[in-house]
């Protein structure tokens, strides 16, 4: 008995630190959580672009307002007179569908219309949160590391958590330290970073694909 019972104790104290770390390791843990697309927008280098993009894309803009004004004054005798009919007893239906087409078709064409003039605009904001996320893995690490956090998560995941998780002022802090402003304007020929992935899978795609040999006359 006594030599059954020194085994029991002789193991419990070689298994003992085993369940105990865990714990302790868990008591040391800290978790905090960072709305990133909040923190991007709120970032000085954003905040800045936004405003220098009035200025330096106002002939685009003006453009496309006065091309959106001359869209719908188009649109607008068009649809009234497509209420008009349809409330009309005994409505041609092949009728209102032809109209209805024809302002789905103006709106389609109008609203493609209105995303090229806007494109150089579009283009600058991608360069611009670009430029801000390639500093944000960063700008976490250092937050974290500077009040003792272990874990960070996505506010998606979170049902109740105090303030004093929120990192998002101190990965501000840091964001803005690490990149004041941002350069505005991309350089001639850049693409967004998803589709220059796109570019490089069709090109990889290609090169991977077995090449047909030539064909040879007689």
């Amino acid at each position: 008995m006594k030599s059954a019972l020194g085994a029991v104790l002789a193991a419990a104290t070689v298994v003992a630190p085993v369940t105990v770390a865990p714990a302790a390791a868990q008591e040391n843990q800290r978790v905090g959580f960072v709305n990133v697309t909040a923190v991007v927008a709120n970032s000085s280098a954003y905040q800045t672009a936004q405003q220098q993009r009035q200025t330096t894309y106002a002939a685009q803009f003006q453009q496309a307002e006065t091309r959106r004004a001359a869209i719908q004054a188009q649109l607008d005798p068009l649809v009234q007179a497509f209420n008009t009919a349809r409330q009309q007893p005994n409505a041609d239906q092949a009728a209102l569908q032809q109209q209805a087409a024809q302002i789905q078709q103006i709106q389609q064409n109008g609203q493609n219309e209105l995303q090229q003039i806007l494109a150089p605009v579009a283009l600058s904001q991608a360069y611009v949160e670009e430029q801000i996320r390639d500093q944000l893995g960063t700008a976490i690490q250092n937050a974290a590391r500077a009040q003792g956090v272990t874990l960070v998560i996505s506010p998606e995941t979170i049902l109740h958590a105090e303030a004093s998780h929120n990192l998002n002022e101190a990965v501000l802090a840091q964001l803005n330290s690490l990149i004041p402003t941002a350069q505005l304007v991309p350089p001639n020929g850049w693409l967004p970073a998803e589709l220059r992935a796109q570019q490089e899978a069709a090109a990889a795609a290609q090169a991977a694909a077995p090449q047909q040999p030539a064909a040879t006359g007689r």
